[in-house]
């Protein structure tokens, strides 16, 4: 029975238990599935890191492989080239990008690290599947040092237009590693289609059909694989929670209030200053809506290290404390603004309980967000979802109301359109969108990946 291998950046480790959201919660059914190996980054850092060999541990099946990084490491490969360059760089944000040499140097180190480390662990009959951007050398890498198991690379990010690739130091480089894999993932088909014409353009790869790359001798497939949630799964968690003290709390602290909700991470990329823009035009444009409706926004710090957040959260403190003392009144504040996480059940029953989902990212790979916040909906009173046309979710979602979520007074006006939506077109809308997801669920969008990555591999 061929065993599973994942690599990825950060692995939950057993201890920790898995983080509500992203990659570790799409993967989680998949890995207790089928069984097999996590291997990457445990999250800690050491000076010796380096020289450490893997910490290996066992849970449910699953053998977690782990390294540290050195405060260097993490400081120019993960804080550094990771996420001031690429991760800018793959959501088409060239104003947040940073780049210094010593940086992308320590980035390809540490992919070799990654490679040498993951060696000794392989076995003949694996399947290698390679998570991000922060591993694009990977596939290469393990190729070199004569790994013919088949691999798989999927990119949970936007992959970037031509031109705005044309910014990436070695993005020619990072493309041939690319298609060093035997299938390479993407969240949408624009993502696909970004990717084979620069890979053809730039690497130097022959397109033989519309999911198939010859390079330097071998096929290469390449597919769209939209990340998937377990949609029944949540939504019996947003069911259990709205009976919480936490929702109790929350709804009685409303007044009776519509209430508008987003849920994000505290990153440039998710258009959070644009949003509370839009929210404050949609009061400004629209008066009566003072004192009707509250808007309570949760946004996690994340990589605190990174000048671009901190200049986003100072940015942020400066609009909210305006808004509030502009607007708000003594017995009514426009705005909640936490940066404190919550738990995942917690989120749940705040959606459930949300007149409008409020989701405007600049550019997003996918965000799931927006599909939990579907699924968390009473079927027979539901809340409207609000969504920014450039996270790959609208491909799927497309009877939520789009936004630009740059244009203001468009959001503004999306705000009160929802505001004012009859239950028959709440109801409409959000049925629609539910049957886009309520067949799927990340297990099968797992084993999909890989069903097409094991045929490609035998080619």
């Amino acid at each position: 029975m061929k065993r599973l291998v994942i690599v990825s950046n950060r692995v939950p480790v057993p201890k920790e238990g898995l983080r509500p959201g992203g990659l570790a919660v799409v993967l989680k059914d998949l890995l207790a599935r089928k069984g097999g190996m996590w291997f990457g980054w445990n999250g800690t850092c050491h000076p010796d890191a380096a020289h450490l060999p893997p910490e290996i541990q066992q849970a449910e099946g699953v053998e977690y492989a782990t390294i540290g990084l050195t405060p260097a490491e993490h400081r120019n490969y993960y804080t550094g080239f990771s996420n001031s360059t690429l991760w800018p760089l793959m959501h088409s944000l060239p104003e947040h990008i940073h780049f210094e040499r010593r940086e992308l140097a320590t980035y390809w180190s540490v992919n070799e690290r990654f490679c040498e480390n993951l060696l000794p662990l392989l076995r003949a009959e694996d399947v290698i599947w390679i998570h991000d951007y922060h591993l694009l050398p990977l596939p290469a890498l393990l190729r070199r040092h004569g790994v013919r198991q088949p691999i798989g690379f999927f990119l949970h990010t936007p992959f970037p237009a031509p031109d705005m690739l044309a910014t990436a130091p070695d993005g020619g480089t990072f493309l041939r590693d690319l298609l060093k894999a035997d299938l390479l993932g993407f969240q949408t088909a624009d993502d696909t289609a970004n990717f084979i014409f620069a890979a053809t353009r730039k690497a130097g790869a022959t397109a033989e059909d519309d999911c198939t790359l010859t390079f330097e001798g071998r096929r290469v497939r390449v597919g769209t694989f939209p990340v998937e949630i377990d949609p029944q799964a949540f939504a019996q968690t947003a069911v259990t929670a709205a009976g919480s003290q936490d929702l109790r709390r929350l709804s009685g602290s409303l007044a009776g209030r519509k209430l508008v909700f987003g849920v994000d991470r505290m990153d440039p990329t998710k258009g959070l200053d644009h949003r509370l823009a839009g929210y404050e035009r949609m009061l400004e444009t629209y008066p009566q809506r003072e004192r009707q409706v509250t808007f309570l926004q949760i946004a996690a710090e994340s990589r605190t290290d990174v000048p671009s957040y901190q200049a986003l959260r100072n940015k942020l403190e400066h609009q909210i404390g305006k808004l509030n003392a502009h607007k708000g009144q003594a017995d009514w504040t426009p705005l909640r603004f936490l940066t404190r996480g919550s738990p995942r059940p917690t989120v749940a029953g705040y959606m459930r309980l949300a007149d409008i989902g409020y989701i405007t990212p600049l550019r997003d790979g996918m965000n799931l967000v927006a599909k939990e916040f579907i699924a968390a909906q009473d079927p027979e009173n539901p809340g409207v979802l609000i969504l920014s046309r450039l996270a790959g979710a609208a491909k799927q979602l497309e009877a939520a109301l789009l936004v630009n979520p740059l244009d203001h007074d468009g959001m503004a006006d999306a705000l009160e359109r929802a505001l004012a939506m009859s239950p028959e077109e709440r109801r409409e809308r959000w049925q629609a969108c539910w049957n886009s997801i309520a067949n799927r669920t990340a297990l099968g969008w797992g084993l999909s990946f890989l069903n097409i990555l094991e045929n490609a591999a035998r080619r």
